[in-house]
C-alpha cells in the first residue's frame, strides 16, 4: 500500500496542482482536505470536505478516516491552512509544528513580539486598535511607517505612510480589506512598523527535526519603497556576497527556533539595510502562487517533492543545478475588467524564457494593491547567470500588451 499524506488546501489554491504532481512522481497517495463542496478537481471532490473556520467536525471526519487509512504526515499549502494542519497533525499524533508555533508563523503581531523578545532583528513596531479612535494612536510615530494587516499575505493591505494624514487614510483602507476576516482580532488590529530602506530578499528552506536547510535565496531586484509593495521579479541564486547570504540563513534559522518551528517548509522575507538583516516574515509554508516553478531550474527535484518526502520522514538530499532562474509575477497595471493579454506567443519564443502561465481569464475584474490578492500570471526564465535570467524576464514583460477597461459604476 502506498504511503498516504493529508494535504490541507483551499480548493482554489495555486499550490494544489504542483503538490498533486509531486505526489504522483513520488508514488505517494494524497488525501485532500478542502473547504469546497463544488470543486471540479477529482482529488478534491474525493477528499475530505469541511469548514476550515470551525475545524472540530472536520477533525473528527479525519480521525474516522484514519482508522481505516493509516496516514504518515500532514502538509499545509497556504497561510490560512498552517494552523489547521498543525491541529490535525496533533490530533493524529503525527510529526508537526505545534499549534502555537504555526500561529506565530501566520500572525505578524505575535511574530514580532516573539522575535523581539528573542533578541532577533525586527523593525520597531506598534499595534493599532481599529475599534478605537485612530488619530491619537498615530501621533508621535517616527514617520515614514508601514501599516499592514496582521494575518494577510502577498503584500495585500501593506501601505507606506509618510505622514499622520496618510496613515489615517491607510487605516481606513486596511479596515475595508480586513472587514471580511472571520477572526475579530484580525479584523480589529493593525501592525505599524518603522519603514526600513534597503533591498528585499526571500529565502526558501526546509526544516527537518529542527535543522534548517536552505533551498534557494531569491533577490528582488525591483526597489520596494511603497506606497504599496507589489512583488514582481524573483531571481536565484542571489548576487549578494557569500558572507551576507550566510548571515541571512543564520537569521532565519534563529527565527525558526524562536517560533518553535521544527518541521516542514519555511518561506522567509527579509530586508537588508547596509550590513543589517531585518526579518519581515517567517512563514511555515512554501513560496506562494506558482513561484515554486522557478526552482525547477536550480534544484534537482521540484520543491513540493522535498516537502512531501520530508513530511513522510524520508527527506530527499538537496542537490542544486548550475545556472540561474527567475520568475515574474505579472503585475496588474490598473483596476478594471481584463479584456485581453496579447504577446503570449512572442514571449514563449524569447531566449531564456521557459514558460508563461496566465491565470486571469478575459472578462474578469482585476484589482491593484493594496486590495489585490493575485497576479495576472507568471513568466519563468532560465539562464547561465542571474543577470541574464532577470534580463529575459524584463524583455518578456515588455512584450506583453495588457488591455484593461475601467469599471463602470452603475
Amino acid at each position: 500500500m502506498q504511503p498516504q499524506l493529508l494535504l490541507i488546501s483551499p480548493s482554489q489554491s495555486y499550490r494544489l496542482a504542483p503538490y498533486l504532481a509531486a505526489a504522483e512522481r513520488l508514488g505517494v497517495t494524497l488525501t485532500i482536505v478542502s473547504d469546497s463542496r463544488y470543486s471540479l478537481t477529482r482529488e478534491v471532490a474525493n477528499g475530505i470536505l469541511g469548514e476550515f473556520a470551525q475545524p472540530g467536525p472536520l477533525i473528527q471526519s479525519i480521525l474516522k478516516r484514519a482508522k481505516n487509512t493509516p496516514l504518515v504526515g500532514v502538509v499545509a499549502t497556504d497561510d490560512n491552512t498552517v494552523e489547521l494542519a498543525a491541529r490535525i497533525a496533533t490530533a493524529l499524533e503525527l510529526p508537526s509544528n505545534s499549534i502555537a508555533s504555526a500561529a506565530l508563523s501566520r500572525r505578524k503581531d505575535l511574530a514580532r513580539s516573539t522575535l523581539q523578545a528573542a533578541g532577533l532583528p525586527v523593525p520597531e513596531h506598534w499595534q493599532l486598535d481599529l475599534t478605537k479612535a485612530i488619530t491619537p494612536q498615530l501621533q508621535g510615530l517616527p514617520y515614514p511607517v508601514v501599516l499592514k494587516p496582521i494575518s494577510l499575505s502577498a503584500s495585500r493591505g501593506v501601505i507606506r505612510a509618510n505622514t499622520l494624514d496618510e496613515a489615517a487614510v491607510a487605516c481606513e483602507t486596511i479596515r475595508r480589506i480586513v472587514a471580511t476576516l472571520n477572526n475579530p482580532i484580525e479584523r480589529g488590529t493593525l501592525l505599524i512598523e518603522r519603514y526600513l530602506p534597503g533591498q528585499e530578499v526571500a529565502l526558501e528552506g526546509l526544516l527537518q527535526h529542527g535543522r534548517f536547510t536552505p533551498l534557494a535565496l531569491f533577490d528582488k531586484p525591483d526597489p520596494l519603497t511603497g506606497p504599496y509593495f507589489e512583488e514582481t521579479y524573483y531571481i536565484t541564486p542571489s548576487r549578494l556576497p557569500e558572507s551576507m547570504q550566510q548571515q541571512i540563513e543564520q537569521t532565519v534559522a534563529g527565527a525558526c527556533r524562536a517560533y518553535g518551528l521544527h518541521q516542514g517548509p519555511v518561506h522567509a522575507e527579509l530586508r537588508i539595510d547596509g550590513e543589517q538583516v531585518w526579518i519581515l516574515e517567517i512563514a511555515s509554508r512554501t513560496i506562494g502562487g506558482e513561484c515554486s516553478r522557478s526552482l525547477d531550474a536550480v534544484l534537482a527535484c521540484p520543491l513540493e517533492e522535498y516537502v512531501l518526502a520530508a513530511a513522510m520522514g524520508a527527506p530527499l538530499p538537496v542537490e542544486r543545478r548550475m545556472g540561474a532562474s527567475g520568475v515574474l509575477m505579472i503585475p496588474i497595471p490598473r483596476a478594471g475588467v481584463l479584456r485581453r493579454i496579447d504577446g503570449e506567443e512572442a514571449v514563449r519564443k524569447l531566449p531564456g524564457i521557459i514558460d508563461i502561465r496566465l491565470s486571469v481569464a478575459p472578462g474578469q475584474v482585476v484589482e491593484t494593491l493594496p486590495e489585490a490578492s493575485s497576479y495576472l500570471g507568471f513568466i519563468y526564465s532560465r539562464a547561465d547567470t542571474p543577470q541574464l535570467a532577470e534580463q529575459a524576464l524584463r524583455e518578456a514583460h515588455q512584450r506583453l500588451e495588457i488591455t484593461i477597461d475601467p469599471l463602470i459604476n452603475r
